[in-house]
């Protein structure tokens, strides 16, 4: 662990709630600009294992999915505040897992079946990767799911991403980043889980590479400076553990940008399949894990263009 010298807390992955409320009580108290060393869970919350197989996705519980380490409570934090979140690193656990979930995932009318790959990989070295699915993933760990507790009374399903931050799946709140999120009670309770080792910009099948483990954060306190929606930055290249074989890009074109995204990763699915010998399931879940849906053109009515780009890399 690298040294930050800064107060340090340490908050344990059995320390944990799923869903959003603010009547949780803070497993811990921390003054701004303090670091903690939060332990956490994959999204299934311990339902799914390396031994696991397809008959555990159909037995699983979604009121267990996504467990989130937490709260904690900030010192000082008020409604109109901004927490930072600075992402300093990840220590990984060695093995993760894809799944598809029937009636969950972009092309779900298509893959109505479950499925699961196990994914073991390289916690040490300079490049890590994760081998299968025909194909070898640069990792790049990262938080699923961080966010602070809602303004509303009740208790808040974890699956939608939300305007205090959640579920929001963005692969590129990574060691380095730095994230931003608006208070909305006192102490904001932020609350974090559903680490991922590596996730194409999208997530199409609904799972990345869903996986345990630990990560080091400074938390500090924006005062009155109110946000609406959380906003990050980031201080490197975004995508660089991808670029350097380039692309192969397949693209949907609509008026609708939900059906452009389905044309453009089924397109994938196919050129994958003709390609790569990838069977659809295999397919769909590398898409998830490592390809990336982009806006292309949103201005030239009445079509819109969405682009699926697979890295080359991952064939190397």
């Amino acid at each position: 662990m690298q040294s930050l010298n800064k107060t340090h807390h340490t908050i344990h992955s059995h320390q944990c709630h799923c869903g959003w409320d603010h009547t949780f009580p803070p497993q811990l108290a921390i003054a701004p600009g303090e670091t903690v060393e939060v332990q956490m869970n994959d999204a299934s919350g311990g339902q799914l294992s390396t031994e696991s197989t397809a008959a555990d996705i159909l037995a699983f519980d979604f009121g267990k999915t996504n467990p989130t380490t937490g709260p904690i409570y900030v010192d000082g934090a008020e409604p109109g505040d901004i927490l930072k979140v600075t992402i300093h690193e990840f220590q990984t656990s060695g093995w993760g897992w894809t799944g598809i979930f029937p009636g969950f995932g972009l092309l779900a009318d298509q893959f109505t079946e479950p499925a699961i790959h196990i994914w073991k990989y390289e916690t040490t070295g300079t490049d890590p990767t994760a081998t299968g699915l025909g194909a070898k993933i640069p990792l790049k760990p990262f938080v699923g799911t961080i966010g602070v507790a809602l303004a509303e009374a009740g208790h808040h399903s974890v699956v939608p991403p939300r305007r205090v931050g959640g579920n929001m799946d963005i692969r590129d709140l990574s060691a380095g980043s730095v994230l931003y999120l608006p208070v909305e009670v006192a102490g904001g309770l932020l609350s974090m889980g559903d680490t991922h080792a590596a996730q194409g910009d999208g997530e199409v099948c609904g799972t990345a590479i869903e996986s345990p483990m630990t990560g080091i954060f400074t938390i500090d306190l924006i005062k009155a400076t109110a946000i609406k929606t959380p906003q990050f930055e980031t201080f490197a290249p975004v995508t660089r553990h991808l670029d350097s074989k380039g692309y192969y890009a397949t693209t949907g074109v609509s008026p609708d940008l939900f059906v452009a995204s389905r044309d453009a990763v089924s397109s994938m699915i196919d050129w994958l399949g003709k390609t790569h010998h990838l069977n659809p399931v295999e397919a769909y879940m590398l898409c998830s894990v490592c390809a990336d849906l982009r806006i292309s053109e949103i201005v030239d009515m009445p079509n819109w263009i969405v682009s699926c780009y697979l890295p080359k890399v991952v064939f190397d």
